[in-house]
């Protein structure tokens, strides 16, 4: 799992080989911190099938406005580019595996 803080946010979703599942969080926030080693987990778990990053909202103002990123946590999955899913705030791990099958 990568923690990104400068990047070139279109060029990593659109050009991955497999569905990226992009974790916007903030080190201040608590349920941020508290999901943090589900997030760990899952990219291990389902390295084979998507990528996991992280993206701090604070260090990518510009990247958390154009995909108006509200409240923290966020996950998007996206998919060359286009989100498939979206989930905004604490997602137990069973759901948010079951909602990234129901996506892939």
């Amino acid at each position: 799992m990568e923690t990104k803080t400068k990047l070139n946010f279109a060029d990593l979703i659109s050009n991955s080989d497999k569905p990226v599942l992009v974790d916007f969080y903030a080190g201040w926030c608590g349920p941020c911190q508290a999901m943090a080693p589900m997030i760990e987990e899952i990219a291990v778990e389902m390295s084979e099938k998507i990528k996991v990053i992280k993206v701090d909202v604070e260090k990518n103002p510009a990247v958390s406005t154009a995909y108006k990123i509200s409240g923290i946590p966020t996950l998007i999955l996206f998919y060359k580019g286009q989100i498939k899913w979206r989930q905004s705030g604490l997602i137990p791990k069973p759901e948010l595996l079951r909602m990234l099958t129901i996506n892939l």
